[in-house]
């Protein structure tokens, strides 16, 4: 792992881990060139899936949380598409964020913060990004939020 991510990691408390298996017919990322695509990690915490529709049993608060740790699977995605060498990770390009909500919640950028912001504090200025913020009416498992990513990697 790069040392300064690693740093950082450890700053944050945060101890990634194994790259989550898929759950049904797709592998969980494909590299293209320079450019890794992961597929949807979905939020997952240290007690198991976190589910809920923001708008209804979730706070936005709630639904950062639950996108922080859809980034921390991302990360370890990347970590594993790079062999175990995060210094190969050259930057973030595009976060895809889906967040379980309400036809009338409409604060989905903010969730998508806790993914986003997540990002630049592990990665610095690699981790800046572009984004999409989406509404769904159900996601997969009932889980608040699910984000997928492409990377650049050497």
């Amino acid at each position: 792992m790069s040392p300064q991510i690693e740093t950082r990691l450890a700053d944050m408390g945060i101890t990634l881990p194994d790259a989550p298996a898929p759950a049904a017919n797709y592998i969980p990322f494909v590299q293209v060139g320079d450019l890794v695509h992961v597929s949807g990690q979905i939020s997952n915490g240290p007690d198991g899936l976190i589910t809920g529709k923001l708008g209804a049993d979730l706070t936005v608060e709630d639904g950062a949380a639950a996108a922080q740790t859809c980034a921390i699977s991302l990360l370890a995605q990347a970590k594993a598409a790079c062999g175990g060498d995060l210094s190969r990770l050259v930057r973030l390009v595009k976060l895809v964020g889906f967040v379980n909500s309400t036809a009338d919640f409409t604060q989905q950028p903010q969730v998508i913060n806790g993914a986003s912001d997540f990002m630049v504090a592990a990665l610095g200025d690699a981790g800046r990004h572009a984004r999409s913020a989406v509404s769904a009416a159900s996601l997969p498992l009932g889980v608040a939020v699910e984000i997928e990513a492409i990377f650049q990697i050497k």
